[in-house]
């Protein structure tokens, strides 16, 4: 047992908040009512559901109705683009779709998909720090595009897309847009009445909620086929008896969010996150910060690439010293190729292979960062001590 433990790994998942699970606790017990059903039991769960529909639209400032919760980001994110696709080219709109090549996987693979079933794709390029940018949107559509898809903020790389220039190049064409919001919901202000955005994808996990529960931002006027069939909940678009006390979880915790947000704790969070990044770059030696920076990068997201060792090699030896993060690089799941976000902004493969990210929450302290900046030198020093790209140098 190690004599701290620091979990620096909320990209991936963040720790549920003791007030959203107190919340959520009667919905699993007393309150187990169906939400379809007229008596009081089924009442009082469609009363929960209708509450925290509203708390989770508070959040991005929209109306409660223009919310579908699901069973996952990912799952919203289908909805978004298979369900737009499918609508728009039966109304003989046109086939062509645009994303970015540092998409979550549940848009990359979504659009791939419909490639197969006969709709034409374009992949955005993106640059050095991971930005799109609307000139080359601009470029890309065609008389037949019918959706731009390009995520708000970058997993990886922490970085900030230009949303509102992006949606106002889709507006002035007549194409609808959805941006991914999985990672920036909940962490930075979000307001769909100024935003040009038609669709937007949120998860309660990332904003210290329950997994298993997400929610799409579908503007009002625009139709989507449903890709879920079954009993018509959740206005038709995502069929299957609510999960009523996740749902319920996921309202606590945009609650919880909206509060901080007001607080500017986010402010405070980053404050925290220039901290640490100038540590790791002042004593890592040939360590490079990936992403934005300032405004444009998530306030809570650090990430680097460190020369002549492997990012599995970093995440072991942190994991021994009580330090959960996580690498852009795939190793770990069978592949040995580096990450495609980090190859999408310009990394050569071997530094790829050399990434970190280290992401924080609202419970990370400055003494948990200074641990990090005391082990994270000495790992690195014993790692290339140990490769034989450093002993050459």
């Amino acid at each position: 047992m190690t004599a701290r433990e620091v979990y620096l790994d909320n990209s991936a998942t963040t720790k549920m908040d003791p007030r959203v699970l107190e919340a959520m606790l009667p919905y699993w017990s007393e309150n187990y009512g169906n939400p379809n059903s007229l008596h009081r039991r089924g009442r009082e769960a469609r009363s929960a559901v209708d509450a925290a529909r509203a708390s989770v639209a508070a959040l991005i400032n929209a109306e409660p109705a223009d919310i579908i919760f699901t069973g996952a980001g990912s799952e919203a994110d289908n909805l978004a683009v298979k369900g737009a696709a499918w609508a728009l080219k039966a109304k003989g709109k046109g086939n062509h779709i645009i994303t970015s090549a540092i998409e979550h996987h549940a848009i990359l693979d979504s659009v791939k998909w419909l490639g197969r079933m006969g709709f034409e794709y374009t992949i955005l390029p993106v640059d050095s720090k991971g930005m799109v940018s609307p000139e080359a949107l601009e470029a890309a559509i065609r008389p037949d595009t019918v959706l731009v898809t390009i995520l708000f903020a970058n997993n990886e790389v922490g970085t900030i897309e230009p949303i509102k220039a992006l949606g106002e190049v889709c507006r002035r064409h007549g194409v609808m847009f959805h941006t991914d919001a999985v990672q920036a919901a909940g962490h930075i202000n979000i307001d769909v009445k100024e935003l040009p955005v038609d669709m937007l994808t949120m998860a309660a996990h990332k904003m210290y909620g329950p997994k298993g529960i997400g929610a799409l931002y579908v503007r009002r006027g625009v139709k989507l086929i449903p890709t879920l069939h079954g009993g018509g909940q959740e206005f038709g678009l995502r069929s299957g008896t609510e999960n009523v006390a996740e749902i319920v979880g996921f309202g606590k915790a945009a609650e919880i969010a909206k509060a901080r947000l007001e607080a500017g704790e986010d402010k405070k969070l980053a404050a925290l996150r220039d901290y640490f990044i100038e540590g790791v770059l002042s004593s890592v030696p040939e360590s490079y910060l990936t992403g934005a920076t300032g405004e444009e990068r998530l306030p809570f997201h650090t990430s680097f690439t460190v020369k002549y060792i492997e990012g599995e090699g970093m995440l072991l030896l942190l994991d021994a010293a009580g330090i959960a993060a996580s690498s852009g690089s795939a190793c770990t799941s069978g592949s040995l190729e580096p990450s495609y976000v980090l190859l999408a902004l310009g990394l050569d493969h071997a530094t790829a292979h050399g990434s970190l990210r280290m992401t924080m929450s609202h419970d990370t302290t400055k003494e948990d960062i200074d641990y990090v900046l005391e082990k994270l030198p000495q790992i690195v020093e014993k790692l290339r001590a140990m490769s034989p790209f450093y002993n050459k140098k």
